[in-house]
């Protein structure tokens, strides 16, 4: 069964707080948090600061994906806030190495993050030292995309250099994700699926983290 992480990029902006608490009773695994700085995507949204105020509202893990220029900037900020894994992207930083042992230095699980256009092998050196990899559906910046599908083959190679190698790390898909394709995704080899506007802009939140989980339960 695929864990599931809702993105609150697609909530209540207003009250967040009664959407984490619908994701947490519907039996989310993580909570999403898409960090943007307007320059490495075209779009703003949450800094640190929301990450400190989210946490003392939910027990589940704060999954944080900075999307932001020069991640290794704000990767203590986002640690010290409470986050519990925090992903940077490989194209965001010439010191991707750096950023990622920044991120484990605060026992926090670090998490290299890929765009659709990105190839595998330009993270094969940190998979030694990453508990996690994203590979995004999407292009990055906007919710409510549509999903990539060209992205199944990539989650299935990484798949198999995680099974062939001596790397231990999940993998986590972003973007587009709903009933329709988490069963590919996690046939593929996704471990975590982030949901955002499939979850947050339904009627029904909890019954929509549950049919994720449903589809990829057999």
């Amino acid at each position: 069964m695929i864990k599931v992480a809702p993105s609150i990029l697609s909530a209540n902006f207003v009250d967040l707080k009664p959407d984490i608490e619908l994701a947490q009773k519907g039996g989310a695994d993580f909570l999403h948090i898409d960090v943007m700085d307007g320059q490495f995507v075209p779009n703003l949204s949450f800094g640190p600061g929301m990450v400190e105020a989210i946490r003392p509202i939910t027990s589940m893990p704060l999954d944080c994906h900075l999307m932001i220029e020069n991640p290794e900037r704000f990767v203590t900020q986002f640690c010290q806030a409470g986050a519990d894994i925090v992903g940077v992207h490989v194209e965001s930083t010439p010191h991707i190495y750096r950023a990622l042992e920044m991120i484990k230095q605060h026992s926090v699980k670090a998490e290299v993050v890929l765009n659709p256009g990105t190839p595998i092998s330009l993270v094969e050196d940190v998979l030694p030292i990453v508990d996690q990899v994203l590979i995004m559906t999407v292009n990055p910046g906007f919710g409510g995309q549509k999903f990539i599908s060209q992205m199944i083959p990539k989650i299935q190679r990484l798949n198999q250099l995680r099974q062939t190698g001596e790397n231990n790390f999940a993998i986590e898909v972003d973007g587009g994700i709903n009933d329709n394709n988490v069963a590919s995704v996690y046939k593929a080899g996704a471990d975590i699926a982030v949901a955002g506007s499939y979850v947050f802009n339904s009627d029904d939140p909890i019954a929509q983290i549950k049919k994720l989980k449903t589809r990829t339960s057999d």
